[in-house]
């Protein structure tokens, strides 16, 4: 049976990969610094026989781990970063380990494990089968703030692979073929003049204003661009006291849209309005562009093979403690587990998804740097049940669930649906082959242009 000797391996290799994802989850590390989650990961592909580089594309927690030769060659997406504040115990109420803490609240640690577990299992099964191609796995950093895998893309890491699949752990069983927004993120720090608020507040000129003017006029911009753009933003320094007039002042900016020209349209016209409040309060204004990334480009000819494989690959029955658990963690969040009952169309009672739904085509406005990759080559993207199904993205539920054997036992389904995908794609070529006309179709001849510019360096 096709994908046997792949499930033998992963079976054989679960205590080694739930270890690694648990340390993950015990030691949880932020963006760009993720030397742990690197060094476990990195360490055990070495183990494997697959050629590590560390530090890919001169990002230093960046891997890309080859095994084979020659075509197809295809790169699994691995994330190892962690969410800040989101530290959470493997409890149903919510109980940080420590407040102020990381947590794996976006449930990396299943997805940098999961992409691995997918690599080992379909090179066990190509090794015994003698099948030509490359399984490439890259452990991308610094996913939560939308910029590693740009970072990596600029440097050519994922130049010599013929298509990606992405993996994130979710609450329902699916393949998505919705699109995400592209993204460009910005600081934007003014410079004024101080002096005293009441004594002489006409000798001053407030960086503060100027905030709250660009504010206002982002607000004003609302009204005049597409239905798909969203604009959001903090003030990250509005000064240290009201009577003195500040002469430092910044804010930090999110402008998404479904397409990358759209986004960059927007983003322009957002910095035109930062440089009017600087013109209106008479101050100055740095622009610190962060980067960004593009919308998902998901590929019809490959997610529906991945349906195929994620309905056929073997999954674990959910426990009746685990059942349990999923059942408090629901009853945190009611709402949101009643609209995903509806959204899905589950029966009444379902705590846990063990189902595989449809292919899914809705779109969601949240932002992922996978849209960097599969504007590179053709893509898929898809998820497993990992948490309770009201549990809401970035939450302590979703912590909870990462440490646990619910967690577990969706990064292991993901594992087998990996190297059960890749396998059909070898054994029939003209997968790859019309996957990439479907591809080309898309780009209508546009080419990918790294959100990352030159000069930029690596956070």
């Amino acid at each position: 049976m096709l994908g046997q000797k792949a499930f033998d391996k992963i079976e054989q290799a679960k205590g080694r990969l739930v270890d690694i994802s648990l340390k993950m989850w015990q030691h949880p590390e932020g963006p760009y610094r993720e030397y742990k989650a690197c060094e476990w990961i990195s360490e055990y592909l070495k183990e494997e026989g697959f050629e590590v580089e560390v530090g890919v594309a001169g990002v230093p927690t960046a891997i890309k781990a080859t095994w084979g030769s020659g075509s197809p060659a295809i790169g699994l997406l691995g994330e190892l970063d962690a969410l800040p504040g989101l530290s959470q115990k493997v409890e149903t109420h919510q109980d940080p380990i420590d407040p102020n803490a990381y947590g794996q609240g976006c449930g990396h640690n299943m997805l940098g494990v999961g992409a691995l577990g997918g690599a080992i299992g379909l090179k066990a099964e190509m090794e015994a089968s003698g099948l030509a191609g490359r399984v490439v796995y890259f452990g991308c950093p610094a996913e939560e703030v939308l910029t590693g895998k740009s970072y990596m893309a600029r440097g050519g890491a994922f130049n010599d692979i013929d298509y990606c699949v992405e993996f994130h752990p979710g609450s329902v069983n699916v393949v998505h073929m919705g699109r995400t927004t592209a993204l460009n993120s910005a600081n934007f720090h003014f410079k004024g003049v101080t002096a005293h608020a009441g004594g002489d507040p006409y000798n001053g000129r407030s960086a503060l204003d100027a905030v709250e003017l660009m504010n206002v006029g982002a607000n004003y911009l609302r009204e005049h661009v597409t239905s798909d753009v969203r604009i959001h933003y903090i003030i990250t320094d509005g000064g240290v006291a009201p009577n003195i007039v500040p002469d430092r002042a910044s804010s930090k900016y999110f402008v998404r849209a479904f397409t990358r020209e759209t986004c960059n349209d927007v983003y322009e016209r957002l910095v035109r309005i930062a440089k009017g409040a600087a013109m209106m309060t008479d101050t100055e204004v740095e622009i610190e562009y962060l980067g960004g990334c593009y919308e998902r480009l998901p590929n019809l000819v490959l997610s529906e093979v991945m349906q195929q494989a994620l309905e056929e690959a073997p999954r674990e029955a959910w426990t009746a403690e685990e059942l349990q658990f999923a059942r408090e963690l629901n009853a945190t969040r009611p709402d949101r587990y009643q609209k995903q009952l509806e959204e899905y169309e589950l029966p009444e009672g379902t705590e846990l998804c063990d189902s595989v739904l449809p292919i899914s085509y809705m779109d969601t406005f949240g932002s992922t740097d996978v849209g960097d990759v599969q504007h590179i080559v053709p893509g898929v993207s898809f998820g497993t049940a990992a948490w309770n199904l009201g549990a809401p993205g970035h939450s302590w539920q979703v912590t909870a669930c990462a440490g646990h054997s619910i967690g577990m036992k969706g990064m292991i389904y993901a594992c087998k649906t990996i190297a059960l995908f890749g396998l059909k794609v070898l054994e029939n070529p003209e997968i790859l082959h019309k996957a990439r006309a479907e591809f080309d179709k898309k780009m209508a001849g546009k080419q990918y242009v790294c959100p990352i510019t030159p000069e930029m360096l690596v956070p």
